[in-house]
């Protein structure tokens, strides 16, 4: 058996056992799509496992993540680090090898993969920032940005509305090195996938763009390996290539549902091992696999040593765009520009979506790796940098990103954007939107990705376009995400505090959440923001009653603390414009902003009351929308669900014992 075959029956073996030992997985994958898996990594693909965040790597995402014993054989098998106890311990408790891949859990793996679909079009974002950086720093001479994206999708995927469309996306762009291998099974998990899917998939990748390309056999590893070089050689379109495979390939259960999702079992482990000729004990890895793994990863070492010399020579013919780059690599922001009056400084009353696009405007002239734009939205969501081109197929230098109505592919390109590093993504919609790209948002917040959303439009605020456009229950379902930070501001200069907050992150995902309406400038606003809630309006006679709210409403309970006072009542205003933020400042500070003594607390906000008695109590009241809202002009309706100054006062009298 040459050593080719006998790596590829390896790899198969460990994917299996592992699944065996687990009681649990998907061995049918790994079977069938070894060969190709295999040929990429150990004849073309340029990565080195000795150091897996080499910046110049080709990068790997298997996006049929299901199929995870396939990639954590080929992590133990090319060094990255993973050991073969890592393998028997597969989908046990604080293992390195969970039931789908995770980044940032284990070392190697690119990017989480488990929904399908999101980890083809996570890759659209890493091609994306790819060409950008290329675009930005090769010059003719020196190629230092200069590496491939490649992708193992399976007929799941390609099923799913995302990849459709990121994949038209990449398209229109042109992202050639953008390479799918497209596991062609013809099985999902209820049997044959023409039950549900009969369509041209290479005939839909030519109608979007993509050069397509067949492999027939999925053993043919020459085949495959000159389909893939092939696919290297268009830089002009992104590649699709179709390799026909045996799911199970080797067991009784090859070619049907049963191979996708079970252990194979004790009988077809044995029908396997004899198909294959395999005859050692289970967990094992041949010596001569071993050495020629040694082989294989010190040509990776090599050639990360030689883009290093590049590097170096680089450096000394242009220092100034070495310096730049080395800028955007670290992911450093102007923290002396966040710190200055200028980015804080605002002197009228201005929608706070308006106020974002002047600050992303200012952040544009000092962080020239600020990279993102809208869901077909810029114009309204006011995302567009001035300064800036268009990143387009003709100019991947540019840094305003046209999206399209491509919500759900947004949000996995900026994923994609994050984890390839050296740009700082953000990407802006309607906030009722977020219902389209929801997963890869929390994706973002499980990967912990530094990932700025801005969502405009955030309330009934948004008036005539009724129900369907008004957001009620997003903010609520945000709050509910573990590590994700809403910021809804009363005014510009909390909008300030949200981008300071955005900016600064860099292990958490954070959604502006923005106006379309002008709100007023509210005395006391600024800085102070970024600690999530605050006291905007002190009481002037003692403190009886707390007045809390986030965004717009913020000037309602403003106003009527004034009301209140003139009658008497000591009245707080505390503006809350992040209860995440809020959550992470110290004990001590939360109950100085919010008095345990003082129980008359009424929260005003334009959505959802879900979680707002955390902070009112069992003796407060909230001022909210627990249902749909209406078509009408914004002040029409604030009036009909009762967000007015009187009904504030009101309410809040009423808790006054």
């Amino acid at each position: 058996m040459n050593i080719d075959q006998l790596s590829i029956d390896t790899i198969r073996m460990l994917s299996a056992e592992g699944v065996e030992k687990a009681n649990s997985g998907h061995p049918g994958l790994p079977l069938g799509a070894a060969p190709m898996a295999y040929t990429l990594w150990s004849k073309v693909m340029n990565h080195n496992g000795k150091n897996p965040d080499w910046t110049n790597r080709d990068r790997f995402i298997l996006s049929a993540g299901h199929g995870s014993m396939l990639l954590y054989s080929l992590l133990h098998l090319f060094q990255y680090g993973l050991q073969m106890e890592d393998i028997k311990d597969f989908r046990q408790l604080d293992s390195k090898t969970p039931g789908h891949p995770e980044y940032g859990h284990t070392q190697g793996v690119e990017s989480t993969t488990g929904p399908l679909g999101q980890g083809i079009a996570t890759a659209v974002g890493m091609a994306m920032a790819e060409a950008h950086l290329a675009a930005n720093f090769n010059t003719d001479d020196m190629k230092v940005i200069d590496h491939y994206t490649y992708v193992l999708a399976g007929d799941g995927d390609l099923m799913e509305g995302i990849s459709n469309e990121a994949s038209s996306l990449a398209g229109t762009l042109g992202l050639g090195k953008l390479i799918v291998l497209y596991d062609s099974n013809s099985i999902s998990i209820e049997g044959s996938t023409d039950l549900a899917f009969t369509e041209n998939v290479r005939g839909r990748y030519e109608a979007l763009g993509w050069d397509t390309i067949l492999v027939q056999d999925g053993t043919d590893i020459d085949a495959i390996e000159k389909a893939i070089r092939e696919a290297k050689e268009n830089l002009h379109k992104p590649t699709l290539i179709e390799v026909i495979t045996n799911i199970g390939y080797g067991t009784e259960k090859q070619d049907t549902a049963k191979a996708h999702g079970e252990p194979l079992g004790e009988h077809n482990m044995e029908v396997l091992k004899k198909n294959l000729k395999w005859e050692y004990e289970p967990f094992f890895v041949p010596e001569e696999v071993k050495s020629h793994m040694e082989d294989l990863v010190s040509e990776g070492q090599e050639k990360e040593a030689q883009w290093n010399q590049l590097l170096e020579e680089y450096g000394k013919s242009y220092p100034e765009k070495a310096k730049e780059l080395q800028g955007w690599l670290s992911g450093k922001v102007p923290e002396e520009y966040l710190e200055s009056d200028e980015f804080w400084s605002f002197d009228k009353a201005v929608a706070t979506r308006a106020a974002s696009g002047t600050i992303i405007n200012r952040l544009a002239e000092k962080m020239p790796n600020l990279f993102g734009g809208s869901a077909d939205l810029a114009p309204s969501n006011k995302t567009n940098m001035s300064s800036r081109e268009v990143f387009s197929k003709d100019s991947y230098a540019g840094s305003n990103i046209h999206f399209g109505v491509r919500e759900h592919g947004m949000g996995a390109a900026l994923n994609g954007m994050a984890l390839h590093g050296g740009v700082k993504p953000y990407g802006g919609t309607f906030f009722i939107f977020t219902d389209y790209m929801k997963p890869a948002m929390r994706l973002a917040s499980l990967m912990e990705l530094p990932v700025t959303y801005v969502l405009t439009h955030d309330s009934i605020g948004v008036g005539e376009d009724g129900p369907t456009h008004q957001p009620v229950e997003q903010l609520a379902v945000f709050r509910a995400q573990p590590n994700f930070i809403d910021f809804r501001p009363a005014d510009a200069r909390e909008t300030a505090a949200g981008w300071y907050v955005a900016m600064k992150s860099e292990r958490t995902p954070v959604g502006l959440i923005l106006t379309r309406q002008g709100l007023p400038l509210l005395e006391g606003t600024g800085k102070e923001a970024i600690k999530g809630g605050y006291v905007l309006k002190k009481e002037k006679k003692e403190l009886q009653l707390i007045l809390m709210a986030s965004g717009s409403e913020t000037s309602l309970v403003y106003q009527a603390a004034d009301k209140l006072e003139e009658e008497g009542i000591g009245t707080r205003v505390v503006s809350m414009p992040s209860w995440e933020l809020f959550e992470q400042q110290t004990e001590d500070y939360r109950k100085e902003v919010l008095p345990s003594y003082v129980r008359a607390r009424l929260a005003v906000e334009a959505g959802s009351s879900l979680g707002w008695h955390k902070y009112t109590g069992l003796d407060g009241d909230v001022i909210s929308l627990d249902r749909f809202g209406g078509s009408a002009p914004a002040d029409q309706l604030f009036e009909k669900f009762g967000f007015t100054v009187e009904n504030v006062v009101e309410k809040a009298k009423a808790l006054v014992k």
